[in-house]
Order: C-alpha cells, then structure tokens, then sequence
C-alpha cells in the first residue's frame, strides 16, 4: 500500500518536507516498501491520510535509497515513525522508553490518529516532547 502514500527520494526532498510545512505536522514513516512491518504501518497511514489531512502530512523514506537520515536518527529498525513541526522533531513519550520514534507497526487507525492530534496540539503549543494517550510500555511484555 505503500504506493499510495507520497515518497520522499533523497535527503533533500526530506529536508524541504520538514523544513517547508508550516501549519501541519510531518509524519515520515521510515522503512523498506516491501518488509512486513512497514506493509501494516502504510495500510494504516493510507487509510488515516485523508481523516489527517487538515493538520498533518505523510510521507514514506526508504532506508535503503536515502541512507542519510540513519545514523543521525537511529533509524536500524524495519519501521520507524517519526513526527516534525516547523523544522523540529517532536519526541513522543509511548512508555517504552525511546521517544524519538515509534518502531513498530501501530495498527489501530484511531490510536495513531490521536498520537498525531496530540503531537500537533503539543506542538502548537512549543513542546518537543507530548505524552501519548496509551502507554505501550506493555506491549511486548512476556
């Protein structure tokens, strides 16, 4: 499904992504197309992309074609979430401990429409850092 979504193909089509939306908040999924994970998250970023559309953006990166962004954001898990406003990155705190990015598939549509909604109100307001509504410190526990 990811070939719905737009896609962003080199470092600098990321950067003016982030740096040229100024009233919505970006989401970039980064990941590879074809692994079983990021198939999920697109499904539910499709699907979500037009509920979204008044105050956020989405956009696919594959890891493999545009290397650049890895090391500096970490990016070694098959699919990673990540959300930017005005030029920032905004952290969210899931409970699992790493607040950059969410690197998993999140397939509940209206969860991930309001960890977006949270991400913009907390972001309008000048934070880097918003608490999701659900902790998921639990979701891999054994």
């Amino acid at each position: 499904m990811s070939y719905l979504l737009p896609h962003l193909h080199s470092g600098w089509e990321v950067d003016q992504a982030i740096l040229n939306e100024e009233d919505r908040v970006v989401v970039i999924r980064f990941g590879r197309d074809a692994d079983p994970t990021c198939m999920v998250q697109d499904e539910v970023l499709m699907s979500i992309a037009e509920k979204v559309k008044n105050f956020a953006v989405i956009y696919c990166v594959d890891i493999d074609e545009v290397s650049d962004f890895n090391g500096m954001y970490e990016l070694y898990d098959d699919c990673a979430t990540m959300f930017f406003y005005r030029n920032k990155h905004i952290m969210v705190d899931l409970g699992t401990g790493n607040n950059n990015k969410i690197n998993w598939a999140l397939a509940d549509k209206q969860e991930f429409i309001d960890i977006i909604e949270i991400v913009y109100r907390g972001a309008r307001k000048g934070r880097g850092l918003v608490v999701s509504p659900k902790d998921y410190s639990t979701k891999y526990r054994y």
